[in-house]
């Protein structure tokens, strides 16, 4: 079979249609890639709102959490009369009171001033610390364990015993029949809001 000239005019109609068909098909191509490609930075940038979001959540429930747990560590405190401001003329009476229901032959005591320790004003309080110096006349060992322990138990406030040196005692000169001395150091840490009156 021969091709004529007519023929290849015939045939150019057909490989301009043909060229044109592959050039809408690759730019159709193209364009689907682009669209592809936005599509994916967008579900890209939607996954990363996305867990931006689930964080931000995250620590919304975590500080809630803490909220809630300092209000209910507050609560307590505040049932046990450790809130508030500190209340010496109480922590002398119990003093007192310890000394005589134990039985204890001799005390002698001083009370520091009132230092603030550590805060957090997120929460909304604040803790304070007053040092006690305290000398104790004892028949025996036993007596200061339970003076600290009942000490701990009923005082208003958080007793921390910082350290207890205890002597014996030179025996025949005691006329109350006190056979060691301690001296303690004691610190005793109440808890007030930050937005309280200040202490005086």
């Amino acid at each position: 079979m021969k091709f004529e000239r007519r023929d290849l005019s015939k045939l150019q109609w057909y490989a301009l249609a043909a060229v044109v068909a592959i050039a809408i098909a690759v730019a159709a191509g193209f364009w689907s890639n682009v669209g592809a490609g936005k599509a994916r930075v967008e579900r890209d940038a939607a996954a990363v709102r996305k867990a931006q979001t689930e964080q931000r959540l995250g620590q919304v429930r975590t500080e809630e959490q803490e909220i809630k747990a300092r209000t209910q560590q507050y609560q307590q405190m505040e049932q046990a009369g450790v809130t508030g401001q500190e209340k010496r003329l109480d922590w002398t009476e119990l003093l007192r009171d310890l000394q005589r229901q134990l039985r204890l032959p001799g005390m002698t005591y001083e009370f520091g001033p009132q230092i603030p320790l550590e805060s957090s004003p997120a929460a909304g309080y604040a803790y304070h610390s007053s040092q006690l110096k305290i000398q104790l006349r004892l028949l025996h060992e036993e007596d200061l364990l339970n003076f600290v322990a009942r000490l701990q138990r009923e005082a208003k406030a958080m007793v921390l015993v910082r350290n207890c040196k205890v002597t014996r005692l030179p025996s025949g000169n005691s006329a109350d029949g006190a056979q060691l001395l301690a001296d303690c150091a004691m610190e005793w840490v109440t808890l007030r809001r930050a937005s309280g009156p200040k202490q005086p």
